[in-house]
């Protein structure tokens, strides 16, 4: 087989990735209607987690082989919120973050019917407690916004003369944005705010 049949048959219906991402992550950002209008549900983590406990997040998880986006997006929310599936309605895409830490996040946003909270019941194991926010509190709720500089740390023995460029080469430096909503002693933040002020721009 020639190397441009070879080229074809591997991107041939291809669906492109994040060049790189170690892994692929989905969360859905669930919204209820509550006694003012819509709510987002959020999770605080629970505290013996290994990895970050105690913060709030959407419900999420790593990306199986073979599955969509949304799909995990609804089997992470019936393991750890017990809202069956069938439940949500499934409304769209926001934007995804591509980490630089390695991985790509993909939010889903869907609307959990009356059944579905109802039948909601955190698993004690990855959920300490769950609460909801009225999206109009986000809307009319600037966050707090702080940033941290990512800047490069070059090995000593690159091999400037190789590809060209002089010691004092100018690397690429990055900036990252980091929201903060306060609401009664709890904060969303991070990853989970920037997802959540792209779904609130999309309603402005």
């Amino acid at each position: 087989m020639s190397a441009r049949d070879q080229l074809r048959r591997a991107y041939g219906g291809r669906v492109p990735g994040l060049l790189g991402a170690r892994h692929s992550y989905a969360v859905l950002c669930p919204l209820a209607e509550g006694p003012g209008g819509p709510e987002l549900l959020f999770e605080v983590r629970s505290a013996s987690l290994r990895r970050q406990p105690g913060e709030v997040c959407f419900p999420g998880g790593q990306v199986e082989p073979g599955e969509t986006p949304e799909e995990t997006a609804l089997r992470e929310t019936e393991e750890e919120l017990a809202i069956p599936r069938r439940e949500i309605e499934l409304l769209g895409r926001p934007d995804f973050i591509c980490s630089q830490a390695g991985f790509l996040l993909q939010p889903v946003l869907g609307l959990v019917s009356p059944a579905g909270l109802a039948a909601l019941s955190p698993s004690p194991a990855e959920v300490a407690e769950v609460f909801a926010v009225p999206l109009s509190f986000f809307r009319e709720t600037e966050p707090e916004m702080y940033v941290y500089d990512l800047l490069p740390r070059v090995p000593a023995d690159f091999p400037y003369d190789a590809v060209g460029v002089p010691p004092d080469y100018r690397w690429s430096r990055g900036k990252v944005e980091v929201p903060v909503w306060r609401w009664q002693g709890r904060a969303v933040w991070g990853m989970t705010a920037r997802i959540t002020a792209d779904i609130v721009r999309h309603l402005d």
